[in-house]
């Protein structure tokens, strides 16, 4: 906003400028023609100067041309701003020449079709879910960490003196309580030992967790959360 007002005024600036300067320029040969025409005459006077009548009548034609030009130049443009809708108007179908409007249309459906294509289809992000499947757009990292409070909170409904969450206490020591009550994979292991595992890979492990593993955490949650 600041640099628009600012190429603004300097417009101005330079249209009165040069303006003031076509003006200086006019006058000073209207000046010089005049005292030529003075010192050329035969008495070297204003009278009976047919030259000075005529350079003055001349300037004075250019003067009321130049002003009647500019006025109607600035009463064209104010007209035409009038003619411009100040209250937002939607162009359709009937708005538009036949040609334009299926032009438009061609150019809309070519722009979604090529950014359709331009979207990432086979990509592969380590520790992200691949475009196109259940887990796109997750991070498998943060989503396996955000479900330690939702499992402590129904812990606490469950059980209401369950102890707080530490920050670094392992899930199956924390959770304990729980495992009479958890369901068993038919390996005869409970769900909490797989969520236990996927919860310190998530937390400790330098690399980002697989699909796998998050699969297999977030299955394990489902069945806690069931339970």
């Amino acid at each position: 906003m600041g640099s628009l007002r600012i190429n603004r005024t300097v417009v101005e600036l330079s249209y009165f400028f040069l303006l003031l300067l076509t003006i200086c320029v006019v006058g000073l040969s209207c000046v010089a023609l005049l005292s030529q025409a003075v010192r050329t005459s035969p008495h070297q006077s204003w009278k009976d100067n047919v030259n000075a009548v005529v350079i003055a009548a001349a300037y004075f034609i250019v003067l009321i041309a130049s002003f009647l030009l500019c006025a109607k130049r600035r009463l064209a443009v104010n007209q035409r701003l009038q003619r411009i809708a100040k209250a937002h108007k939607t162009i359709g179908r009937n708005d538009l020449p036949k040609s334009v409007h299926e032009y438009v249309e061609q150019e809309y459906v070519r722009a979604c079709l090529i950014t359709y294509e331009s979207q990432p289809k086979d990509a592969f992000h380590e520790g992200w879910g691949r475009p196109g499947t259940q887990y796109e757009g997750v991070r498998f990292r943060r989503a396996l960490l955000d479900t330690v409070h939702e499992i402590d909170e129904l812990a606490h409904i469950v059980f209401p003196r369950h102890r707080p969450l530490k920050p670094h206490a392992r899930m199956l020591e924390h959770f304990r309580a729980l495992i009479p009550l958890l369901p068993s994979t038919p390996e005869g292991i409970s769900y909490l030992h797989y969520y236990d595992s996927a919860v310190q890979i998530a937390r400790d492990s330098s690399k980002e967790p697989t699909e796998e593993e998050f699969d297999n955490g977030m299955r394990a949650v489902r069945a806690i959360v069931k339970a």
